[in-house]
């Protein structure tokens, strides 16, 4: 029997490791025995649990910093332990939280039956897909509809390695990557509404296994590469980009790869989603690439409960890169940049008008000359 190929635009994404030239090299990436990803990645800056003495620290990197890392370059210190997990603001390329050993968090609700660590993440459609273990210990992915957690839509059995499955989701291509701690490979899966829903792709594949591995927003990818993906492999005392692209011949924009995405700009404050209100996201187009904007203060509205409890017991630390004074001037600067925000869109409005138009003739050109 003839087998059948499933049909998608995403079966030859080809990955790629940078030159060394454009690695991070001669960091002390982090020993700790923790299951999360080390690294956090924005459109300006990578940031990378290392080793430290005497509490907790990581680095903060611009992206162009690449090379050797001085010894003496800073980091941002501050726990008493070991730092566990560090994260970008969505809305703030400057700032970034981390969370040290004193910050425990339990789980109680497990939708995979092995007593070892999972993730879960939501997708754009409602549902939640898990990564785990089984009882024999075999590493398993499976997708799940909230209001039904009896039963997995789909559950496949990955492997028998030791090492926890970290999840990374593009929900405008819908696609899972796979990055196991301690693998040497990178594997993707596209979700889709048809059985068996969980579709491999295919698989990138190095020499060295990964100690941690970043993941970069969309909003800061090559669209003109048609670049879909970019990671950030943690080696023992490396940092190696990985790209991913679509293989494509024209030069022009590829509109079916890079559907308006979320941009940094929040679409509630805080106090809203408290009081139960709900939004989408502010989306973005990447056709004529990313423009960053001016980021958001830092405003915090309500005291921390975190404050009254005893130094040693803190579990986040949030960090201002670099931080800023409010003041009446700074008041009359934020105005005026509203307001070259706005002539930038109009332009580009404008840029984009005249894109359609100059197609048209184009077309009308050819037509005659046929």
């Amino acid at each position: 029997m003839r087998r059948v190929v499933r049909q998608s635009k995403f079966r030859h994404v080809f990955g790629q490791a940078v030159k060394n030239d454009q690695c991070y090299d001669d960091i002390r990436v982090s020993r700790v025995t923790w299951d999360s990803s080390f690294c956090a990645v924005n459109p300006r800056f990578v940031a990378i649990i290392i080793e430290a003495s005497g509490g907790g620290a990581f680095l903060v990197l611009p992206l162009h910093k690449t090379g050797r890392i001085d010894k003496s370059y800073p980091t941002v210190c501050g726990h008493t332990g070991p730092v566990l997990d560090i994260d970008w603001c969505p809305h703030n390329d400057q700032v970034i939280a981390s969370g040290s050993e004193d910050c425990t968090v339990m789980e109680k609700e497990k939708a995979h039956e092995g007593a070892r660590p999972m993730r879960a993440i939501f997708l754009a459609d409602g549902n939640v897909f898990t990564t785990g273990f089984s009882r024999m210990s075999e590493r398993q992915l499976a997708l799940w509809n909230p209001k039904n957690m009896q039963e997995p839509i789909a559950l496949h059995e990955m492997d028998t390695s030791n090492g926890v499955l970290l999840p990374f989701y593009d929900p405008d291509t819908s696609i899972i990557y796979l990055c196991g701690k301690g693998d040497s490979s990178i594997r993707y899966f596209e979700i889709t509404d048809e059985s068996p829903y969980v579709h491999y792709l295919n698989t990138f594949s190095s020499k060295e296994p990964q100690r941690g591995m970043g993941y970069m927003p969309k909003r800061g990818l090559d669209v003109n590469k048609c670049e879909i993906a970019r990671f950030f492999k943690l080696h023992e005392r490396k940092c190696e980009p990985i790209i991913m692209t679509v293989p494509r011949k024209s030069d022009l924009f590829q509109d079916d790869l890079y559907p308006d995405t979320a941009g940094p700009e929040a679409a509630l404050e805080a106090e809203e989603w408290f009081e139960g209100k709900n939004a989408d996201p502010i989306l973005i187009s990447l056709k004529h690439g990313y423009i960053p904007g001016k980021n958001r203060d830092l405003k915090v509205v309500k005291k921390n409960i975190l404050d009254s409890k005893p130094t040693a017991n803190k579990k986040c630390d949030l960090i201002s890169i670099p931080k800023k004074t409010t003041d009446t001037a700074s008041v009359q600067n934020e105005a005026k940049l509203d307001e070259i925000l706005k002539e930038i869109k109009s332009i580009k409005d404008t840029i984009c008008n005249q894109d359609e138009r100059i197609s048209k003739l184009e077309q009308q050109m050819a037509k005659i000359a046929a």
